[in-house]
């Protein structure tokens, strides 16, 4: 999980010593720099006029004009002020009038039902071209067209503790992954092995020939196998971790609140690799057949040591964690009840008496995080089949089996060609999971809550015409 975790145990999971710094990435821009396209502003709330009271606090004003939603919903003013309206929670997806995203993705959210002030999701979805930093060989590529490689992405981030760290990696994390492959545009376009050494020295005397080369047999005996997949997979963690160490700058420099879960998809060379930080989630849906493609992370494997330091120094957890461990979060209803728990001693599970700080965020409640792969080449798409990406909001209330239905449903009432189809079925999978204003909440047709979250979406068709041009 981006940096609300991080933040919060930093010193249990270095208990052993910091970890060296790791490289900044050299051509990536401060988040402060100012974005490619500046998101639409919230109009700033009008002055007081003579005699009618004290205007507005400044603070107000600051935190109504940092609000913004993703650049390709193309919000008027109006259209940001029913974004952020809380009472009729409209669905916001990008116009059809307008230019689509690639692939004629679908997109979709909603603003919760008044848990937070604004909608902390944020989402990006981008086709970066990478320029090779230099050749194999070491010497330094000199720049022209068709040499690079380019990658399609798409990005969810679910805010915790304010939206500004899902606003900011929004904005830089594939500027992240971009820097990272520049290094890999030549390896990947070679179907060759990778060579798991390279010189040092861009320039260096016989660059020019491929025989200096250090090549897989030439550093040890006894080897792990390197692929060119494992290359891109390396390349979005090592993006991933200089992200969230960005963000840690940022709290300490500029008083950045917060953290946020990540989800993230990129296209390349074929392949679709899926990475996820947090408790948003992946899946595919391909001839009805579901495929999940992301599991939910907290740092499970750490789950006894990390509980017992929790314990030890409470301090440490900022009074905003736990160290219990509970099946799943508990609710403020269920003060004074009985749950089920287990803490650093246990590998069982006990009851105990639920109490005020049982209700902070629990410091270990789920399994690690993975990159997955999944190889578009291998199989025949037909334009039915989906990737959907969906933050806590959509999958808090609707099963992996429920949004496969809803494809089903949605889809075979469109023609195959029609790419609005993909933002309706956005659309429908957000609206099931708000549910319709009733009994003073949002329920659902089988009259349970719905969800009261931020709900973001993306439908990523995987098959039909001009799909992976």
């Amino acid at each position: 999980m981006l940096n609300r975790v991080r933040s919060a145990v930093a010193h249990l999971v270095s208990s052993g010593g910091a970890p060296p710094p790791r490289p900044k990435s050299p051509d990536l821009p401060n988040s402060t720099s100012a974005p490619p396209a500046a998101p639409p502003q919230a109009p700033r709330s009008p002055p007081a006029r003579a005699g009618s009271g004290s205007a507005a606090p400044a603070k107000t004003v600051e935190v109504r004009a940092s609000f913004s939603r993703p650049t390709f919903l193309q919000l008027s003013p109006g259209g940001l002020r029913r974004a952020d309206d809380h009472a009729g929670r409209a669905v916001q997806s990008p116009p059809d009038t307008g230019r689509r995203l690639p692939w004629s993705t679908g997109y979709a959210e909603v603003i919760n039902a008044g848990k937070s002030r604004h909608n902390e999701d944020q989402a990006c979805c981008e086709v970066v071209y990478v320029e090779g930093r230099r050749s194999v060989s070491g010497a330094p590529r000199e720049p022209s067209r068709g040499q690079g490689l380019c990658f399609y992405y798409w990005g969810l981030f679910d805010g915790h503790a304010g939206g500004r760290a899902a606003e900011m990696a929004s904005r830089l994390l594939h500027r992240h992954v971009r820097e990272q492959l520049k290094d890999l545009v030549e390896i990947l376009q070679d179907p060759s092995p990778p060579p798991l050494c390279l010189p040092s020295t861009p320039g260096a005397p016989g660059s020019s020939d491929s025989s200096h080369l250090v090549g897989p047999q030439s550093c040890w005996s006894s080897q792990k196998e390197v692929t060119h997949e494992s290359l891109v997979v390396g390349a979005i963690e090592n993006a991933f971790q200089l992200m969230d160490e960005q963000m840690a700058r940022e709290r300490r420099g500029h008083q950045v609140e917060g953290g946020c879960c990540a989800l993230v998809v990129v296209y390349l060379l074929g392949k679709v690799y899926v990475a996820n930080a947090g408790d948003s989630r992946a899946i595919i849906v391909r001839n009805g057949e579901i495929i999940p493609m992301s599991r939910e992370f907290t740092p499970e494997t750490e789950r006894q040591r990390l509980q017992t330091l929790g314990f030890l120094k409470p301090e440490l957890l900022g009074g905003e964690f736990t160290h219990l461990e509970f099946p799943r979060r508990v609710q403020p209803k269920e003060l004074g009840q009985r749950m089920l728990y287990r803490d650093q001693n246990m590998t069982g599970w006990a009851y105990k008496k639920i109490e005020l700080e049982d209700l902070r965020f629990p410091l270990v409640c789920g399994e690690g995080k993975k990159v997955r792969v999944y190889d578009l080449t291998q199989y025949e798409h037909c334009p039915d089949d989906v990737l959907v990406l969906g933050t806590d909001g959509l999958w808090d209330v609707t099963s992996d089996c429920e949004v496969a239905a809803t494809v089903d449903r949605v889809l075979s009432a469109y023609e195959p060609n029609d790419p609005s189809r993909y933002t309706a079925l956005a659309q429908a999978l957000v609206l099931g999971a708000r549910g319709t204003p009733r009994d003073r909440g949002w329920r659902l047709p089988n009259n349970k809550l719905g969800s009261g979250d931020d709900i973001s979406v993306f439908v990523i068709p995987l098959g039909g015409p001009g799909s992976y041009s």
